[in-house]
């Protein structure tokens, strides 16, 4: 669990608290179908009294192993997910716009958990020259040139290049 006790914060305002985490996704139950971490996840940020609520603003590190969506290698590729949420203590004047929290401490894991899943690229592209398989043979077109004909014909218009092809 990822705790930053805000009792120093608490009686004032404008001040202000640093933290580092490091932990696992393991540690955070993490898990996803499409990618998985490499090594440890860092957290960085600050927690600011505003007053009103607690500012929670930070930096999260981590190496992400995907599969690449053209070639189907796998690769790892290293993240930065900034986070800026405010928190305020349990009240009956609930905003959408603001987390809840009850005692003398923020638990960041939920946060660490949702900032890093909810950044999932929609394409996991290895290199953005990345040729992908071959749609005949299946050859990865990044090792070795497979020689087949990739010229493919709209099957809709495949009669208009039959009749192209005999004149």
């Amino acid at each position: 669990m990822m705790r930053v006790s805000i009792v120093q914060l608490e009686s004032d305002i404008g001040s202000a608290y640093s933290f580092t985490f490091t932990t696992s996704a393991n540690e955070i139950d993490l898990v996803h179908e499409t990618y998985s971490i490499e090594g440890k996840i860092e957290v960085k940020g600050s927690i600011v009294n505003t007053g009103k609520v607690y500012r929670v603003e930070g930096v999260i590190y981590c190496k992400k192993s995907f599969q690449c969506d053209r070639c189907l290698e796998h690769f790892v590729h290293d993240q930065k997910h900034s986070f800026d949420e405010s928190y305020k203590k349990e009240a009956e004047d609930q905003n959408e716009n603001v987390n809840y929290f009850n005692g003398d401490a923020l638990d960041l894991t939920d946060l660490v958990r949702d900032v890093i899943l909810l950044s999932q690229p929609l394409n996991n592209i290895c290199s953005p020259d990345c040729r992908g398989l071959c749609m005949k043979c299946g050859a990865n077109l990044n090792e070795t040139e497979c020689g087949c004909d990739r010229h493919i014909v709209d099957p809709r218009l495949a009669a208009l290049q039959e009749a192209l092809n005999k004149e």
